[in-house]
């Protein structure tokens, strides 16, 4: 996405177009899946004067814009993502924490329908997948014995 394309968003969703907000959303952009640390970083190398304060509030602020989707795997600190509003789901690594997308389950998908819905109106299945990445998985392989 262009700083054009944000800018659109920003004044789509009622907000006001400002150096931070582009600035994280050009972080969040570069660095899928990151924590607000690794974003404060990223915008701090264009916007050096920018708090850590205003960087929560700027994440806070596209959160509830649906500008930015927060997730929290089990056991990990808050992440963020541009990809909003299609109901996908992640992938986390057990051992080092790295987040992928993965697209909606296909073929049978019994945990997506909820068996009860308690009176609920269900409009979305929030699913995370735990394993090793390769990196992780090829670490923990035997080693090929010596000859």
């Amino acid at each position: 996405m262009e700083d054009s394309e944000f800018e659109h968003l920003l004044r789509s969703a009622g907000l006001r177009v400002t150096r931070p907000r582009l600035a994280v959303l050009r972080a969040v952009r570069r660095q899928p899946h990151a924590d607000t640390a690794t974003l404060l970083a990223a915008v701090r190398v264009e916007e050096p004067s920018v708090s850590h304060q205003a960087v929560y509030d700027v994440l806070g602020a596209l959160t509830d814009s649906d500008l930015v989707r927060r997730i929290q795997p089990a056991g990990s600190v808050a992440r963020y993502e541009l990809r909003v509003g299609d109901n996908h789901h992640h992938v986390v690594c057990r051992s080092c924490g790295t987040v992928a997308d993965v697209d909606c389950a296909v073929g049978v998908r019994p945990c997506l329908d909820a068996s009860d819905t308690h009176g609920f109106v269900i409009d979305e299945a929030e699913v995370t997948y735990w394993g090793l990445c390769p990196t992780c998985a090829a670490d923990r392989a035997p080693a090929a014995a010596a000859p």
